[in-house]
């Protein structure tokens, strides 16, 4: 098959973000905004419409897929407390002082949302745009009080809560099938990165490879945050058939993630003999070529289609010219031997490919049991709870830190803008600092960039727009299109949002003739929000929270992890199990171990735009977790061997190894782990000799040779640990000395 030309690659690439959930949920977002205000003003006018648009603006950023238990109460904390505030702003819009005197502290309360984490984050912007968009209604027409012009708010926002109710239970089905193809993309994007991991390289000394601690740990990370979001709604109430059949398909993507994970097993040591080249160049190839099919299945997902079937590969696994790769030199392993067990592992990938496609085409039946009994235990929470706001009350916690900092940032940029010389607009910069300031440096700079560069842009548009004296009907539907963009766009690439939002606020200002001219609205506009992100930047150095204060913490969970990981794996009681618990507590364990490791590479990433000198260290860092994906792989493939190939193991010969195993990975996370070695412990080592073909014959001395890597791993990944945690506590102690 001949590869897409650049073209067709950026019309495939288009085409899947149009038809994406994010896409789906910013014009559902700006259909509901089109239609409450456009009610709104054709019922009651032009000065109800804008309050009320308010409304529905400061219960937008909350709104998005979701399940559809519990939306309506994920949206309703962003109502009651930004009503209030909304209605405070009012009150006090023409005494400067007291206003400022309550911008204060309530920014303060509201960013103390980010206590919450993701859940949090939407709420805090949307009790700040109550606050700061407030500040932006026009002046009272017809002699409207502050209690008329909150009750238009209000009505804006109830409408809105329950249109984006109604909204997300409509695109369920939608959403679903949308969420499961962005999950596959992003499998199929890390496929092809381990498939480059075949490419014939010099392995450096220290036998982590850059691209394992580079982009193979990012896309790890991203496709377990693609993964939990997927969770949350595909394993949502699956009852009917075609629920089933998408749930049971994301359980397939779990597996083969696993799969994926192991394929790095042994090979560095492959790629040590001579002659390995064709070999690992065919394995290379059948993983593209299972990655292309991964995507021809999203995209079929997405377009509505029923995918083509799938030929296997495992003609051309079986057919791989083994005996170039078959030089044993010295007393290392047999090539072939090694080779084959990595086809074995590929193998099973294009088993669950297989089933993929199968399932999506409806030619087999979902594993109905296993879907049902995961279901519950996997959705992410949608009750609200304290326990986050009574942990924020350490002055090292990050969320209250930079609710501080956000507070004093607020004050800072009210007095300025009270001190401009027009300050008919003194609210943008507000904004600014709204939507820039993050929690972490990274994110503010990310932030930052986009804002100027989105905001000179969207100037430039906006400008043009006016200038062109467009229609009223032109302007409230190009508005509309940039509130989806917005929307849409906010966690996916900001720039685009900031892009949009400047389209959008001064196409309002316009709309609401709340501008002495256009031109000046877009000049102001430009230095409004420059002024803005200078001083978000400057207040990100303002009680910092570096991202070395987490590290520690995050170690200790990952190693946690780890321990429990490895003690449900290898735990024989699965072996006798008649139900579905082992694997049930399995994949928990399982899940954990990802979703620790993700929140230690993201604070990893975050803390290379931080300054040197308050880095955490690199380093042990990168080799922490390489070796706890290894760690993982070792102990997935072990627990694949004892479900699936049971049959071909000796009990007697694996029951004390598994328990003893288990039981030194444990005392390694735990606080009296062993001296690391640098090589499996004498006497134990099984020869390769006696390892026979993965393909037939008893698979015990695999296993085995697992279990010791794996007790291997564990002593470097403790000892890596500790070297982390002995050089951040150096630090620590030097700043303070």
């Amino acid at each position: 098959m001949q590869p897409p030309s650049p073209y067709e690659r950026y019309q495939r690439e288009a085409l899947r973000i149009a038809l994406s959930y994010y896409v789906s949920n910013g014009l559902a977002a700006a259909l509901g905004l089109l239609l409450i205000t456009g009610s709104i003003h054709l019922l009651l006018g032009e000065f109800a419409a804008a309050a009320a648009s308010v409304g529905v603006v400061v219960c937008i950023p909350p709104d998005q897929p979701a399940p559809k238990r519990g939306k309506f109460w994920q949206l309703l904390p962003a109502f009651l407390v930004g009503l209030p505030l909304f209605w405070a702003v009012q009150v006090l819009h023409a005494a400067p002082i007291l206003l400022g005197l309550l911008l204060v502290p309530a920014s303060f309360l509201a960013f103390l949302a980010g206590g919450w984490g993701k859940r949090g984050l939407p709420i805090s912007i949307s009790v700040m745009f109550a606050m700061v968009f407030s500040m932006a209604v026009p002046d009272h027409a017809n002699h409207a009080t502050n209690l008329t012009t909150s009750l238009y708010f209000t009505l804006g926002a109830v409408a809105y809560l329950v249109w984006a109710t109604l909204a997300n239970a409509l695109l369920n089905a939608r959403y679903r099938v949308q969420l499961l193809a962005d999950t596959l993309m992003a499998l199929a994007t890390l496929m092809r990165s381990q498939a480059q991991q075949f490419s014939p390289e010099t392995v450096p000394a220290s036998g982590v490879r850059a691209p394992l601690v580079g982009t193979l740990l990012q896309q790890q990370a991203a496709l377990a945050d693609q993964l939990q979001a997927a969770r949350d709604i595909l394993l949502e109430s699956p009852s009917s058939t075609r629920r089933q059949q998408l749930a049971d398909m994301l359980m397939l993507v779990l597996d083969m993630r696993d799969h994926l994970l192991v394929c790095n097993l042994d090979l560095d040591t492959l790629k040590t003999h001579p002659g390995h080249e064709p070999v690992l160049s065919s394995l290379r190839g059948v993983l593209e070529a299972l990655a292309d099919e991964i995507d021809a299945l999203a995209d079929a997902l997405l377009l509505g289609r029923t995918p083509a079937s799938l030929a296997s590969h495992r003609p051309q696994l079986e057919n791989l010219p083994w005996g170039q790769a078959s030089a044993v030199p010295g007393n290392g392993a047999p090539a072939a031997i090694l080779a084959m067990g990595m086809s074995s592992r590929i193998g099973l990938m294009n088993d669950d490919c297989l089933r993929l496609i199968a399932l999506a085409r409806g030619d087999v039946a979902p594993n109905v049991s296993l879907v049902r009994a995961n279901w519950e235990l996997f959705v992410s929470p949608t009750v609200w709870s304290w326990a986050p706001f009574y942990a924020l009350w350490r002055w090292n916690a990050p969320p209250l830190r930079h609710a501080i900092r956000a507070a004093l940032a607020m004050g800072t940029a009210y007095a300025v803008s009270l001190a401009l010389p027009w300050g008919t607009h003194d609210y943008w910069i507000l904004l600014t600092i709204v939507v820039v300031l993050r929690g972490s440096l990274a994110q503010t700079l990310e932030r930052r960039n986009s804002r100027a560069i989105g905001t000179l842009i969207g100037c430039v548009v906006a400008g043009l727009l006016l200038y062109a004296h467009i229609s009223p009907l032109l302007v409230l539907l190009v508005a509309t299109l940039a509130q989806a963009l917005a929307h849409a766009f906010a966690l996916k690439k900001y720039l685009v949002t900031a892009v949009a939002a400047t389209v959008l606020g001064l196409l309002q200002v316009q709309m609401l003739n709340a501008g002495p001219s256009p031109a000046f609205d877009v000049l102001e506009r430009m230095f409004d929000t420059l002024l803005g992100v200078t001083i978000a930047w400057a207040f990100s150095y303002v009680l910092p929270s570096w991202e070395r204060g987490q590290i520690a913490a995050l170690v200790a969970r990952t190693l946690a992890a780890q321990a429990r990981h490895a003690r449900v794996a290898l735990g024989l009681w699965q072996l006798q199990a008649v139900d579905n618990a082992p694997e049930i507590q399995w994949r928990l364990a399982r899940r954990e171990a990802f979703d620790s490791l993700s929140a230690l590479v993201q604070a990893t990433q975050r803390s290379l735009s931080e300054p040197r000198a308050v880095r955490p260290p690199l380093e042990p860092l990168g080799r922490l977790l390489a070796l706890s994906y290894q760690l993982l792989a070792q102990l997935t493939t072990v627990k694949t061997m004892l479900l699936q190939q049971r049959g071909r193991l000796t009990p007697h010969e694996i029951e004390l190894p598994l328990q003893q195993t288990a039981q030194a990975i444990e005392t390694a996370m735990g606080a009296a782990a062993r001296p690391p070695q640098s090589a499996p412990p004498a006497g134990t080592a099984l020869e390769w000799s006696v390892l026979g073909d993965p393909f037939d014959g008893d698979l015990s001395p695999w296993l085995l040779r697992r279990l010791q890597l794996a007790d291997h791993i564990a002593l470097q990944l403790r000892a890596n640990a500790d070297q982390v945690v002995r050089e951040l506590a150096a630090a620590n102690t030097s700043r303070h000395n």
